[in-house]
């Protein structure tokens, strides 16, 4: 009652202050939504299966993945005879059925396209999971979409195994492995099963309308949501990236191709659609790292002569302050794009300081919104504090806090987008849809910013609680929930505070229930329920944690006060 009497007696006042009639203000605030400067396109109703190897025929030898490690890799052609296989042994072999959920948790490794994209030929859904969680973790993601098998390595399979034992869940388990445990399947028998009958996948009936994969965003109010996207949505985002003044990946030719370091995960959004798909429409070649190595990743920059780099701000970091990356290590690296988190402009410059030539832009865009919002264009050398402008066909709305009217150029609220891209919603979970999509498609994004009167876009700050670890989403509500069934924590909060390599880290502050609780206790009790990247880094003890008379933690003052 009291906020919507506040919005009522803002809107008057706004109106006296203006003196323009409703139609008037209509006009104003729909001139404030932000248009993309590019020329828009018409939408091929394609499936992910179909964008990604529309272009199979003009480079069916050039390699599409190779290890940084083993050096073993796959051509274009080969990954795509093993989808095939790897999709008709999942429907004739395994009896999935269209619709079918299939758990994918593995790093960056070249089997991953030919997993994803086989499970896509099968009719099935891709759920694209963290291999690095643990059980815990695991069984609420394998439970909520309850999957009829999964993918994985012999290096996972133990966490797997136990997450499934612990939700009930008996299904088969594919290893990517040569010696796998008995019960298990051989994912070379599968997918190198050449005299399979193909003729199942013939009946598999999908269109860009259909859910295609579900990859997890964090939420602020517990474990991660799955995130529903269709062909359609993934399909989009790679078309608005193809316009000209964007796409800054040249497509492959007889004589030459691409080489792009793999080290993004897959399984987040930015590795798989914007990296992943997006360049095997481009006939580029993928060099996989399963996890950051800084001295594997410099080698594989040297060794390979990298082209192009997606890169987290960590990483603009490493290379540019970093004295073991030296000038020789970037010479043939022509661009980089850094996401998932803002980094700014200082530290884009001061990596730029070890090769000129390179053209340094920042990207935006969440799980919800297939993976892009804008980018900066290709040739701009003088905005690197910016997110660049969005996508085509995409439009963005700068929401007042209060009124949630359009705000003009210069002034800060909340950034929604609207646009083919986005989610379909979260899965089995329609409340959290319909707080996030508004009834006219707008997708509250979560996210402070501001737009120029160049149309350049700038987050600014979060509206949203989550706490940013190398680029990682982590929710403060999972820790305190995990934090709080301790028998001797009786109230508890956690923060995000600065940290030089990670960007932030989880702080936690707690109310003890007696006086003989350690701070190491808490770390060793948190820290072995969760990925390494939510890991507690400090634990304070406080007399109480500070909340809103409905109960909610006040982290701005507790920020204010411990960081």
């Amino acid at each position: 009652m009291a906020s919507a009497l506040r919005r009522t007696t803002y809107q008057i006042i706004s109106r006296k202050k203006l003196l323009l009639p409703q139609s008037s203000r209509q006009k104003s605030n729909e001139a404030n939504i932000l248009k993309s400067v590019h020329k828009d396109f018409e939408t091929q109703h394609q499936t992910i299966r179909d964008f990604a190897w529309h272009n199979l025929d003009r480079w069916p030898d050039k390699t599409l993945t190779v290890c940084a490690v083993t050096g073993h890799g796959y051509t274009y052609a080969q990954t795509y005879r093993m989808s095939i296989s790897f999709g008709a042994s999942l429907r004739s072999k395994l009896k999935l059925q269209t619709d079918d959920k299939v758990a994918v948790v593995l790093p960056n490794v070249p089997e991953y396209p030919c997993v994803v994209l086989g499970i896509l030929e099968a009719g099935c859904i891709a759920s694209l999971m963290n291999p690095a969680y643990t059980p815990n973790e695991l069984k609420h993601q394998l439970g909520l979409i309850e999957c009829k098998a999964v993918v994985t390595s012999k290096l996972f399979y133990p966490n797997i195994v136990q997450a499934l034992k612990e939700i009930k869940l008996n299904v088969p388990i594919i290893l990517l492995d040569n010696d796998v445990p008995e019960n298990t399947i051989k994912f070379a028998e599968f997918a190198e099963d050449m005299n399979i009958d193909t003729d199942c996948l013939k009946r598999v009936k999908r269109s860009a309308k259909d859910t295609a994969i579900l990859p997890f965003s964090s939420g602020t109010t517990g474990f991660p949501k799955a995130v529903e996207l269709t062909h359609e949505n993934l399909v989009t985002m790679n078309e608005m990236i193809f316009v000209p003044k964007v796409i800054g990946v040249e497509e492959a030719t007889d004589s030459s191709q691409a080489v792009i370091p793999a080290v993004l995960p897959f399984f987040h959004i930015f590795g798989f659609n914007v990296i992943l798909i997006n360049l095997m429409g481009r006939g580029a070649k993928l060099v996989t790292l399963a996890t950051f190595k800084p001295d594997i990743f410099v080698e594989i920059i040297a060794k390979h002569k990298a082209n192009h780099m997606y890169v987290v701000p960590p990483m603009v970091t490493f290379l540019g302050k970093h004295p073991s990356v030296t000038p020789e290590h970037l010479e043939s690296v022509r661009s980089i794009i850094c996401g998932a988190a803002p980094v700014s402009g200082t530290d884009a410059e001061i990596l730029l300081t070890k090769n000129k030539n390179i053209i340094f832009r920042q990207g935006y865009g969440l799980t919800e919104t297939s993976g892009g919002i804008s980018v900066a264009n290709n040739t701009d050398r003088d905005h690197h504090d910016s997110v660049g402008h969005i996508f085509a066909g995409g439009e963005v709305k700068i929401a007042d806090l209060e009124t949630q009217e359009a705000l003009g150029p210069g002034k800060e609220g909340e950034i929604w987008f609207r646009g083919k891209n986005v989610m379909k919603g979260y899965y089995k979970n329609e409340k959290a849809t319909k707080e996030t999509i508004t009834e006219d498609g707008w997708l509250k994004t979560g996210d402070i910013g501001k737009y120029d009167e160049e149309k350049f876009l700038y987050p600014t700050d979060r509206l949203k609680e989550l706490i940013k670890v190398k680029g990682f989403q982590v929710p403060p509500a999972e820790l305190e929930a995990l934090l709080r069934s301790h028998p001797k924590i009786q109230d508890c909060a956690v923060i995000g505070i600065p940290d030089p390599i990670s960007g932030e880290v989880p702080k936690a502050l707690v109310v003890q229930a007696g006086q003989d609780l350690k701070k190491e206790e808490v770390l060793n009790f948190i820290n072995s329920k969760v990925v390494a990247f939510k890991k507690v880094k400090d634990v304070q003890f406080v007399d109480s944690i500070p909340k809103t008379t409905s109960g909610k933690i006040l982290r701005k003052e507790l920020k204010a006060m411990y960081c």
